[in-house]
C-alpha cells in the first residue's frame, strides 16, 4: 500500500513504524472474513482493512473525527487478521499507533474520558481486590450488568494446600497480575501446584504489578511502559540468578510480556532487558509438552474418569497474538482428558477483549453469546480457558463451569 506521510509524521518513530507496517497490505481483504466485529456489523470500516485506510488517511494528513475514532474504538484487537494475512501485516502494532494519533486530535465525551481513566488507574491499583471482595459479598444484590463482572468468590486451595512449600532446583517466575488474584485466585495457586507435581518451583516477585496492558490498550501507552521498566526491575535479579523461563497462565498478560522488547525498544536504559524478558516469557501451554512424563503417574484415575467432555475456548491472545494453537487441547488429551474445541468459530472472539466488554458492552454481549451457543452445542461438563477476561465474560452468560485448563488439570492430581 502506497503511503505519503504528512511532515507532522515523516520523522517520528510512530510514523516510521506505521509506513513499514502498511507497506506490506495489499487490499487483499482476507482479514474481512475473520473480523468479528465487521461479520457483526457488516461495515467495512469496522474491518481492519477499512480501519486501515482510516488510519492511512489520518498519517497522510486527513483530519480525523469522532466516526474514526468510533471506528477504531471497535475493534477489539483479537488479531484475528494477522493469523488470515498472507502478507504479515502486524495490524495490532497499527492500531495501537493510530488510536494514540486519532486520540491525539479527537477529544472523548467527558464520560468516556472518566470511565477509561477508572479502568486504566482502578484495575492495576492495590484497591481492586478490597473493591472486588466487597463486590462479591453483596454480588446477590448488585444489577445484572455489575453483577456480571463481579465472580462468585472462589477457594484458592485444594486438599487443604494453597502454596507447595516444596523447593526444587528448577525453578520459574510466575506474574501472579493486578486482577486475577482476586478474581480467580485458584488459578495462580493450581498453577503452582502442578508445576510444583512436575517437579518446578514457582516464585513470584512482590514488586512485580499488572502487565501494562491496561494501560498501554487504553492510550496510556506512557503509564503502560512504566509498569512495564517496574516488572523488569522486580524480575531482574531472579533472571540473573538463573530462573529458566517467566511463566503466564493468563494469555492476555503473556502476548504483553513477550512484547516488552517491541515496546520498549527504544529505551536506551530497558531495552536489552526487555528482549531479554520477552525470550524467557512463555505461556504455561508452552510447558505442557515436558510435563507429560512427570504428571501422568500422579493423576488419580478415579477423578479422570469423573471429569467429562470439556469444551476449550482458546483465546485470542493465545491462539493469535501468541500464535500458539493446539497445543492445550493436544497435550490435555495426552494426559487422558477428553477435551475439544467448537466446530464452528473456534478462532472468533469471545467478546472480553480486556476492557472492551465494559467500552463496548452490545458488541462484546452478542460475541459471548455466540460464542456460548457454539461451545454449547458440544454439551460440556465444563468450558475451559486459558486468560482470566475470557473465563469470568464467558461464565456471565452461562451456568456451565469455565475454568482455567490449569485448575482442571490440578483437580485431578493426587494429593
Amino acid at each position: 500500500m502506497q503511503t505519503h506521510l504528512a511532515p507532522e509524521y515523516q520523522d517520528t518513530e510512530d510514523g516510521k513504524a506505521a509506513e513499514a507496517i502498511l507497506r506490506k497490505c495489499v487490499h487483499c481483504g482476507f482479514c474481512t472474513a475473520t473480523c468479528p466485529t465487521y461479520q457483526l456489523l457488516g461495515d467495512e470500516l469496522d474491518g481492519p482493512r477499512g480501519r486501515i485506510y482510516l488510519m492511512k488517511q489520518v498519517l497522510e494528513g486527513e483530519t480525523p473525527t469522532r466516526k474514526t475514532q468510533l471506528h477504531l474504538d471497535r475493534c477489539l484487537t483479537c488479531r484475528n487478521c494477522e493469523t488470515t494475512c498472507p502478507s504479515g501485516v502486524q495490524y495490532g502494532q497499527l492500531v495501537d499507533i493510530g488510536r494514540k494519533l486519532v486520540d491525539a486530535k479527537v477529544e472523548r465525551p467527558m464520560g468516556e474520558r472518566i470511565l477509561r481513566w477508572v479502568l486504566k488507574e482502578g484495575l492495576p491499583s492495590p484497591l481492586f481486590a478490597p473493591a472486588m471482595k466487597l463486590g462479591q459479598a453483596v454480588r446477590g444484590v448488585l444489577p445484572a450488568s455489575l453483577k456480571a463482572k463481579v465472580p462468585a468468590p472462589q477457594a484458592a486451595h485444594r486438599n487443604g494446600v494453597t502454596w507447595p512449600k516444596q523447593t526444587h532446583a528448577r525453578k520459574v517466575l510466575m506474574l501472579a497480575g493486578c486482577v486475577q488474584p482476586a478474581m480467580l485466585p485458584n488459578v495462580n495457586t493450581a498453577t503452582a501446584r502442578v508445576l510444583n507435581a512436575a517437579g518446578i518451583q514457582t516464585l513470584v516477585a512482590s514488586t512485580a504489578g499488572c502487565c501494562g496492558a491496561v494501560k498501554f490498550h487504553l492510550n496510556d501507552l506512557e503509564g503502560g511502559a512504566v509498569q512495564m521498566r517496574a516488572n523488569i526491575d522486580a524480575w531482574w535479579p531472579y533472571v540473573e540468578q538463573g530462573v529458566e523461563a517467566i511463566i503466564m497462565n493468563a494469555s492476555g498478560c503473556g502476548v504483553m510480556v513477550k512484547d516488552y522488547g517491541h515496546v520498549l525498544a527504544n529505551d536506551a536504559q530497558y531495552a536489552d532487558k526487555a528482549q531479554k524478558i520477552s525470550a524467557l516469557t512463555k505461556d504455561l501451554s508452552e510447558l505442557l509438552p515436558e510435563l507429560i512424563t512427570a504428571l501422568k503417574p500422579k493423576i488419580n484415575t478415579q477423578a479422570l474418569e469423573q471429569v467429562g467432555k470439556q469444551a476449550f475456548h482458546p483465546p485470542c491472545t493465545l491462539q493469535h497474538g501468541q500464535q500458539l494453537k493446539g497445543g492445550v487441547e493436544k497435550y490435555l488429551g495426552d494426559l487422558g482428558f477428553d477435551v475439544q474445541v467448537a466446530n464452528n468459530e473456534a478462532h472468533l472472539c469471545c467478546g472480553s477483549a480486556g476492557t472492551y466488554s465494559v467500552l463496548n458492552p452490545d458488541i462484546a454481549y452478542t460475541l459471548r453469546d455466540r460464542k456460548l451457543g457454539n461451545l454449547g452445542a458440544m454439551q460440556p461438563k465444563a468450558i475451559l480457558s486459558a486468560n482470566v477476561g475470557c473465563i469470568t465474560h464467558l461464565q456471565s452468560g452461562t451456568d456451565v463451569p469455565v475454568k482455567h485448563w490449569i485448575e482442571l488439570l490440578d483437580a485431578v492430581l493426587a494429593p
